[in-house]
């Protein structure tokens, strides 16, 4: 085979691993930074107290948001609190579950209102009043359509066995790689600087 055709083989190779691994490397990268953000969206900042992700698990508010969904709720002061919002809050029975429904009436106002709410897709209201504690009550701001079903994912036994043992050793993997291949890259580098033109 003529010199040349396996010179530009050797290239054509060679350019191919470096935009693959460049492609590999750009993956890895992203991956990092959703990770990271996720991170601080959903673990941390709600810690602030300025919002709290709460994901919906019934379709009793369809359509404003719908199974699977996640629901972006802020702080409102209890005195705030007003008929037509959507509120987060513990139904007053059973397992005291967080539930996100419509304000329909206010029963009792003052410092700690009694609130009747409904389903949006509900033919009947809940069948319960509803006192608020605290000092403020929380107030559905937006709607992240099937994010929820995200949250649900990396709590799955499958993502936490994943995060404890392939994640790291993908990235250890990753690293030697990249240790393995800087001395080649080095070495052709170096092979191909040190070559001279002879004089015809």
């Amino acid at each position: 085979m003529p010199a040349g055709i396996s010179s530009d083989g050797s290239a054509t190779s060679v350019a191919l691993l470096r935009t693959t691994q460049g492609g590999v490397e750009l993956g890895v990268r992203l991956a990092l930074v959703v990770a990271t953000l996720a991170l601080v969206g959903l673990g941390l900042l709600p810690r602030t107290g300025w919002y709290r992700p709460v994901t919906v698990l019934s379709g009793s508010m369809r359509p404003a948001f719908s199974p699977g969904d996640m629901v972006i709720v802020t702080p409102e002061p209890l005195r705030s609190v007003r008929v037509g919002q959507v509120i987060s809050y513990r139904i007053p029975i059973g397992d005291h579950h967080v539930e996100s429904h419509r304000v329909i009436a206010i029963v009792h106002g003052g410092a700690h209102p009694v609130v009747r709410t409904k389903g949006d897709a509900n033919r009947a209201p809940d069948p319960w009043n509803a006192r608020l504690h605290g000092t403020t009550a929380w107030r559905v701001r937006a709607v992240l359509p099937k994010l929820g079903w995200v949250v649900f994912w990396f709590r799955s036994p499958l993502l936490h066995w994943l995060t404890l043992f392939l994640a790291p050793l993908l990235l250890v993997l990753f690293g030697v790689g990249r240790i393995w291949r800087t001395p080649e890259h080095t070495l052709t580098e170096t092979s191909d600087d040190a070559v001279e033109p002879t004089a015809a």
